[in-house]
């Protein structure tokens, strides 16, 4: 999703993800209205088919990279040297796994970032929900968070769903969705 700022982004996305409620319409996930679902049934489909990446990361600032990387794990269920075992591969995935001690203002904003794909993707999600996930990030680490995303697309045939107004990192998508003043302009 591609747009000047105020144009409706976030919003989508956030309609997209069950996070907020259309005026009008459906919204389908897995075979699922989720508009008419029960604030925790959405919470359970969120939490086994979302991942979220939020622009300003919303990591815990009191746990560690690897216990902000557990934390949707435990929340689904998953226990112990399992649930850690997951989370310390998808710190190496992410190319943090020596990084794993430190808490997130001890991490630069790009590895905070890599911090939040990885939590994201902490309960194998169908799909990776990113609101301009590289907005606070200088070019090159930008880049490579958008590398990380498309071979995440590739290799494991997550969806990834993400807004951005930067023309750059629009060229990773497959499709591309315009948005101004809440109408979209051209969906390629």
């Amino acid at each position: 999703l591609r747009g000047p700022s105020g144009s409706g982004k976030t919003p989508l996305l956030n309609i997209v993800g069950g996070l907020e409620s259309p005026s009008r319409g459906h919204v389908w996930v897995k075979g699922q209205n989720v508009v008419a679902m029960s604030e925790d049934k959405l919470a359970r489909l969120r939490l086994s088919t979302m991942g979220f990446v939020f622009q300003n990361y919303n990591l815990l600032a009191n746990f560690t990279a690897l216990e902000n990387v557990e934390a949707p794990m435990a929340l689904a269920g998953q226990r112990g040297r399992k649930r850690r075992q997951a989370a310390e591969e998808l710190l190496e995935l992410v190319g943090l796994s020596d990084r794993a001690d430190h808490y997130p203002t001890e991490l630069s904003g790009g590895q905070q970032q890599r911090v939040a794909i990885a939590r994201a993707l902490a309960n194998e999600p169908d799909i990776l929900i990113g609101d301009e996930i590289t907005g606070d990030l200088d070019s090159v680490t930008g880049f490579e968070v958008m590398d990380l995303v498309a071979r995440l697309n590739h290799e494991r045939g997550t969806t990834v769903v993400f807004v951005t107004h930067d023309p750059r990192m629009a060229t990773y998508a497959r499709r591309l969705i315009q948005i101004r003043d809440g109408q979209i302009l051209s969906d390629l």
